[in-house]
């Protein structure tokens, strides 16, 4: 009996002597929250997040401030956040390039298993192959036609070695059967200005992002990834579809905190997360962005990354594809 009385007085001291966790999570958030984009503002996360920030704000009661931290494929601001306190307080919002950077660098700053802790699964969307107005091809199976022509001769931007549309790039050469040269920039913004401009013929780059030079005429969408037509562009062709499968490439977006986050805040900021992505409003603005909301929880979203890893890892390898 006294070995438990002194078990209770010893856990009752623990929790009078330190800030009450308890509390603190029942009053979560008390101050804005911010949320590290790892990436340049204009691409498919910056937009995604910063069209759900106003009613994630809401839901939880205070603002969340949403910083640009790019840098080396997302490692820069995903290191932050890993660095970061584990009070909820700091979101990392990305995408794909977390599953494809454990199998493209050798080490990383961080534990990408341990370090994190999934918060929700937002979005996915596919990719899409572009070419210049000026390209002689008006199909996918033209431009094989002029890419078996003149082998090398073409060229396509990604938004960097390893990036998802590096990868959903290199699976279109290999299901084609064409020689064309991959021109890594850093990021999608920079590469899409270059296509733009006429200096690069083509491009690989997410459908959300493309979206608006694609209804300008800047650029004309060959085919998207996916089982199915995009529907904010139900005329262009999926890969499948354009005669050439096997080019199984998307980008997904989700949410991550530091591990360790009393699981009480993750399950409210997840719940705030999915109740926006999937209200009927924002579904429909997201599908016309090029974005199909997923909405899932933390082991949705866990078990999303676990499987796309392992897959990256292998595309990755059998491509022996190397960092910049």
């Amino acid at each position: 009996m006294r070995i438990a009385r002194r078990h209770v007085l010893a856990g009752t001291a623990a929790v009078l002597a330190s800030p009450s966790l308890a509390s603190a999570q029942a009053v979560y958030p008390s101050r804005p929250i911010r949320v590290i984009v790892p990436f340049g503002a204009g691409g498919g996360t910056d937009i995604l997040v910063r069209i759900l920030e106003p009613h994630v704000s809401r839901s939880l009661g205070q603002p969340m401030v949403i910083e640009n931290r790019p840098g080396a494929g997302g490692i820069v601001g995903t290191e932050a956040v890993a660095r970061s306190d584990a009070d909820g307080y700091t979101l990392l919002a990305l995408d794909s390039t977390f599953c494809i950077n454990p199998g493209l660098f050798p080490t990383l700053p961080y534990d990408p298993a341990h370090d994190f802790a999934p918060v929700a699964i937002l979005a996915n969307a596919p990719i899409v192959l572009l070419a210049h107005p000026t390209v002689p091809a008006q199909t996918l199976q033209e431009l094989i036609a002029l890419a078996k022509a003149r082998p090398g001769a073409l060229a396509y931007a990604s938004g960097g070695n390893g990036a998802p549309t590096h990868l959903g790039g290199e699976m279109f050469k290999t299901a084609a059967g064409v020689d064309i040269t991959h021109l890594p920039y850093r990021g999608t913004g920079p590469a899409m200005n270059d296509v733009i401009a006429g200096h690069v013929p083509l491009a690989v780059n997410g459908l959300s992002a493309s979206r608006p030079h694609i209804v300008a005429g800047r650029v004309r969408a060959l085919a998207v990834t996916g089982d199915a037509r995009a529907t904010a562009f139900p005329d262009v062709p999926t890969f499948a579809e354009a005669g050439v499968p096997g080019v199984d490439m998307y980008t997904h977006w989700g949410v991550l905190m530091r591990a360790g986050t009393p699981d009480a805040i993750v399950q409210r900021v997840s719940a705030a997360l999915t109740e926006a992505v999937m209200r009927d409003d924002l579904r429909q603005r997201l599908n016309d962005l090029g974005f199909v909301p997923a909405g899932g929880g933390p082991a949705a979203y866990g078990e999303t990354i676990r499987r796309e890893t392992a897959r990256f890892t292998e595309v990755i390898r059998a491509g022996n594809i190397r960092p910049d």
